[in-house]
């Protein structure tokens, strides 16, 4: 992490919106995203407008939470459809899955920017986001789409810092992907276990936990929480209710990853 202040980073933010003049924002809800809009409003308020894709892999609490901060804070908000598993060879979840989406997301939203006259399409990745494997941020070069948070070199608790400053009830959400990530590639992804993964992580956060992942293998249900969370997990009470209820929504077999969540864990299948 470089020696520049968070404080003087969103000062550069600022002014690096400034000069976009206008910008439609892809907004999925999340800590970064939310942030980006924030800051985008606040500086070139009407001229902003939030974009945010409704698919069977976004699930639906984030998409009203996208709705609902737009009405809060006065924004301008327009949900497009955009369904990945439509997409030709998405399905069967190559190596290149986020790529696919991301091009088909920004192109959409692209369209939306042009017949809204806004001069520039931007997206929430953060100095973070380099060091994994993001085929996604390919789709954002070669669509010619801004990432603010990243030119003015931001990482992630920095932008949480920086949201809890501003009073975002997002300074403290969990990270958040598409549900699409959580299947093993080439492993065929389909509405009826994208529904799975929704409801089994949906189950875990009213049961209270925060950082979580319910990864998929076949029919088998991998899950990840934070090192923290992972003995109350495994308390006997907490842990029947969490098995009985995910074999009743149709995995076989129902794991605790003792490694706990880690972001981007199913790269490790990646051939180095």
């Amino acid at each position: 992490m470089d020696s520049t202040t968070p404080a003087k980073k969103l000062l550069a933010l600022k002014a690096y919106l400034n000069n976009l003049n206008s910008v439609a924002i892809a907004f999925s809800s999340g800590v970064d995203s939310t942030f980006l809009l924030k800051v985008a409003h606040d500086v070139l308020g009407d001229q902003v407008v939030a974009v945010t894709a409704r698919s069977c892999s976004f699930p639906v609490r984030e998409l009203k939470e996208a709705e609902e901060f737009c009405r809060k804070e006065g924004i301008r908000h327009i949900i497009v459809d955009s369904e990945e598993l439509d997409i030709e060879g998405f399905r069967h979840n190559p190596r290149n899955r986020c790529y696919l989406c991301k091009h088909e997301l920004f192109t959409k939203i692209i369209a939306i920017a042009q017949e809204n006259h806004l001069a520039y399409v931007a997206e929430g990745s953060n100095m973070d986001d380099n060091g994994d494997y993001r085929p996604g941020l390919k789709a954002v070069a070669e669509l010619h789409v801004v990432s603010p948070l990243r030119y003015v070199g931001l990482y992630k608790e920095e932008i949480r810092q920086l949201s809890k400053e501003l009073g975002l009830t997002t300074w403290n959400k969990q990270s958040f992907a598409c549900l699409s990530s959580r299947f093993v590639y080439g492993e065929e992804i389909s509405p009826e276990k994208l529904s799975m993964v929704d409801k089994a992580e949906q189950l875990l956060l009213d049961l209270g936990f925060t950082q979580l992942r319910v990864r998929i293998h076949g029919t088998i249900a991998r899950i990840e929480v934070g090192q923290d969370e992972i003995l109350r997990l495994a308390a006997p009470e907490i842990r029947r209710q969490v098995s009985e209820a995910l074999h009743g929504l149709g995995f076989s077999y129902v794991t605790l990853d003792m490694d706990g969540y880690q972001t981007g864990s199913m790269n490790r299948t990646l051939p180095k």
